[in-house]
């Protein structure tokens, strides 16, 4: 086992930079809001921005333009209107007049970022006419987008109403955006992340006939189903998928969705089965199923089980690597099976992987470690650790004590009663009685006076059988005025 100093929480999921198939498709630089959040939450932005967001705040629509063009606050770029709007979205009325009097001091510039913008602001605010008239204005300017069309179809399934976010697919060539799986995989989402994936489906079923889906448009659908916990509807579209797309190593967020689907639907067993086939296939999935097999296994304590996944995961796709929270599943699985060999061996492989243990890895290797009394051990985690300043849990702490007085180690005793104290690990009655007894037993009384000295200090109870072989041991030597000040700082306490 290595003793190298270990940083705190510096595990990093290698997945943790991807990006789910189901946010992919709608992905723009818009924000995304189910509520609306308050300039005055945002830290950091300039003046003049915060004074533009409190007027429109605390300005009626029918004055705001009146009162901008009154008050000294010009607007120099785009840039100014989009970090307004941004911050403006529970105030539609007075953005879309700040948006007009803006226009005008730039030139009627508004980037096309500020246009999307403004057609968010309508569309979640389900003012949806004034959106499509923000729209038109946008055609006539060519600067009409997928990212347009993103936003109404998101705007119109919040409010539920789908049909008119289908009629919107349906009208998007007649504003000279193209109608194409992009679009189809955009509304797809937009549909799936507001709980409706059987209503994403059913329209599949009627675009399809002219417009053909991709790995990403079945990928979106089996992440809708896994998100509702539909399991059987899981099962079709994955069928539906392989046999309108194929097989594709590439397609890891569908395997990962379907798999991650039954494993929360019915365990394990039929996930596994799946999986097999999936794999005869040359495809695998990613880490969010390796993520919840593992953790299903670690439930059942499936030692077997879990280095299936393992070695599948960490070795035979190199794409899944291992985070902190993972490595302490599958070493808690190895000592649970007393494999300690292999968890040190897998303690110390986390580095490759730049992650480094932390409190739970280390208390998994200490509490196995005391169980098999691996003496030497026990007594190096127990270094480390307070080396590393991850405390060791209360039980652990008791049973290295008690190990180290068994065997007579009293230098680690002595280490692990000052942490126990100094973190005040209640009760400490019985352990601070063994260990002043244990100091006596092994003639070192001067020892066993001061530990006993130091408890009634704090306030830990000295049995009366403790004390009472304190003085037999202690009047044999002659001392008896050290045990007359011991029974003095006890009867005072």
């Amino acid at each position: 086992m290595s003793h190298r100093r270990r940083p705190h929480d510096t595990s990093v999921s290698p997945d943790s930079a991807k990006r789910s198939r189901l946010r992919r498709s709608t992905s723009s630089s818009l924000p995304k809001r189910s509520t609306f959040p308050s300039y005055l939450d945002v830290p950091n932005i300039s003046p003049k921005i915060r004074l533009f967001c409190d007027l429109l705040a605390n300005t009626p629509a029918s004055s705001v333009e009146f009162v901008l063009q009154d008050s000294s606050l010009r607007v120099s770029s785009s840039r100014d209107v989009e970090e307004v709007l941004k911050l403006s979205y529970a105030f539609p009325n007075t953005a879309t007049k700040f948006f007009r009097w803006s226009g005008a001091q730039i030139r009627d510039q508004h980037s096309p970022y500020a246009w999307n913008l403004i057609v968010d602001i309508l569309g979640k605010n389900k003012l949806f006419e004034a959106m499509w008239d923000a729209v038109k204005t946008m055609r006539h300017q060519k600067i009409l987008s997928m990212v347009t069309f993103a936003s109404i179809f998101s705007s119109f399934t919040e409010a539920e109403l789908f049909d008119e976010s289908f009629k919107a697919f349906e009208v998007m060539e007649d504003y000279g955006v193209s109608r194409n799986v992009t679009a189809l995989n955009s509304l797809l989402s937009a549909v799936c992340r507001v709980g409706k994936t059987q209503r994403g489906c059913e329209f599949l079923g009627i675009a399809r006939k002219t417009i053909r889906p991709d790995a990403d448009s079945y990928a979106i659908l089996l992440e809708g189903w896994e998100n509702e916990g539909d399991a059987k509807n899981a099962v079709e579209t994955f069928a539906e998928m392989v046999g309108v797309v194929g097989w594709d190593p590439s397609n890891v967020p569908a395997y990962d969705s379907f798999l991650t689907t039954l494993i929360k639907a019915g365990g394990i067993s039929e996930a596994m089965k799946h999986l097999g086939l999936i794999r005869d296939k040359g495809c695998l999935p990613g880490m969010k199923f390796f993520r919840a097999a593992l953790n299903e296994y670690d439930k059942e304590k499936d030692y077997r089980g879990g280095t299936v996944i393992w070695e599948m995961m960490a070795w035979k796709n190199k794409a899944c690597e291992p985070d902190l929270s993972m490595y302490n599943k599958m070493i808690r699985l190895l000592c649970y099976r007393d494999h300690l060999n292999t968890a040190y061996k897998l303690m110390d492989e986390m580095i490759l992987y730049g992650l480094f243990p932390d409190r739970e890895t280390y208390n998994l290797m200490l509490k196995s470690s005391i169980k098999g009394k691996k003496m030497v051990d026990v007594a190096l985690l127990f270094n480390e650790m307070l080396k590393n300043d991850h405390l060791p849990l209360p039980e652990n702490c008791r049973d290295s004590l008690k190990l180290f007085l068994e065997s007579d180690d009293m230098k680690m005793a002595l280490k692990v009663w000052k942490c126990m104290v100094n973190n005040q690990m209640q009760p400490l009655e019985m352990d601070g009685n063994d260990l002043v007894l244990k100091l006596r037993d092994l003639d070192m009384l001067a020892e066993a006076c001061k530990y006993a000295e130091q408890m009634a200090e704090k306030g830990i109870k000295l049995r009366s059988s403790t004390l009472s072989k304190l003085k037999t041991s202690l009047c044999k030597i002659g001392r008896e005025p050290m045990y007359r000040q011991l029974l003095q700082k006890w009867k005072l306490r």
